[in-house]
């Protein structure tokens, strides 16, 4: 199937596939669009396409060399099995390998200096090309990116980059100056509604998706569905309370795990998003904003807890007929 496999991309795969078909792959590609769109398998395909042992430029994925260079390895890390694509990606390698450091605010120097910049130095060992796979690459902390500067600059010869990121705005402006943007958007509904039930996933769940597959996935799964529904009907009775402790009280009660939170309340947007086309569109699209302001708050590292009980407090006032207040 190849990058047939890849639904609702048409652009971005037409221009990969150009290129590779050319022999003009740019040496430092970004990846960049929302989760759940394609840009994960993409980056295999594009890797298998350059070290592949039969010579097909779109790569044949039947060879051993196409094999492995999706295949991961049983045991951690858990990188790809052909020596020529290297992973980087934030957690991947124990600490005692990056001298004992730690990578909870993003993928560190040591990581770059250790795992990557050794193994530049040295020519492919089987392909036609050295593959470096940065996930997440947003996450890079500004002294990695900054070791990765002059080597995306003028990368030893066959050597390629594909950075994936949901967040291009975060990485610094020097490391997008020297990558070669190919954007994936959201995929249509009907595409997720397609794949879902290739899955054999419900597929009504797609239309709260947000045009990712990851996040319809995560919406089909019935203990994670339940909660999330739990989640909107606590608001709801939060944004309609008489008191306003009924705020300070629903904040207490969030998700702990950040990631969590955010996609507790990715869905309550959507469930408004959905309510604004359905019932009342003034209402509902300003408590979808209310909701949106809260991610960007939790994504810029806010306080969990106090982005929420902003949030609370914002729809009860917006329940009350008040205007949604300013940005600071």
């Amino acid at each position: 199937m190849g990058f047939s496999r890849i639904v609702g991309q048409k652009t971005a795969i037409l221009t990969l596939e150009r290129a590779l078909r050319s022999g003009k792959l740019h040496h430092a590609l970004r990846l960049e669009g929302p989760a759940g769109v394609g840009k994960r398998t993409t980056a295999g395909l594009v890797a298998q396409a350059l070290v592949c042992s039969e010579g097909d430029p779109l790569g044949c994925e039947t060879c051993s060399a196409c094999r492995r260079a999706v295949e991961r390895s049983d045991e951690p890390p858990r990188v790809p099995l052909h020596p020529d694509v290297l992973l980087i990606e934030r957690g991947l390698y124990p600490s005692a390998l990056l001298g004992g450091k730690s990578e909870a605010t993003g993928i560190s120097v040591e990581q770059i200096r250790t795992i990557l910049l050794p193994r530049l130095g040295f020519s492919p060992h089987e392909g036609r090309a050295l593959v470096v796979l940065i996930q997440d690459a947003d996450e890079l902390t500004t002294s990695a990116a900054n070791a990765l500067l002059k080597t995306l600059e003028e990368p030893p010869p066959r050597t390629h980059f594909i950075l994936l990121t949901q967040r291009p705005g975060r990485l610094l402006d020097t490391i997008r100056s020297r990558t070669l943007p190919v954007r994936f958007g959201p995929l249509p509904e009907n595409d997720v509604a397609m794949l879902l039930e290739r899955e054999g996933l419900p597929a009504e769940v797609a239309r709260f998706a947000g045009g990712s597959l990851e996040r319809a996935r995560q919406l089909a799964e019935p203990d994670a569905r339940a909660a999330r529904d739990a989640f909107v009907a606590a608001a709801d009775q939060a944004t309609s309370a008489e008191h306003d402790q009924a705020a300070l009280d629903f904040a207490d009660q969030r998700p702990e795990d950040r990631g969590e939170l955010l996609q507790a309340l990715g869905h309550l947007a959507s469930v408004y998003a959905e309510r604004a086309r359905t019932q009342d569109l003034l209402r509902y699209a300003r408590y979808h904003e209310a909701v949106q302001r809260s991610v960007d708050e939790i994504e810029s590292n806010a306080s969990p807890a106090l982005a929420l009980e902003v949030l609370l407090l914002n729809l009860r006032a917006l329940h009350r007929g008040a205007p949604l207040p300013p940005r600071d």
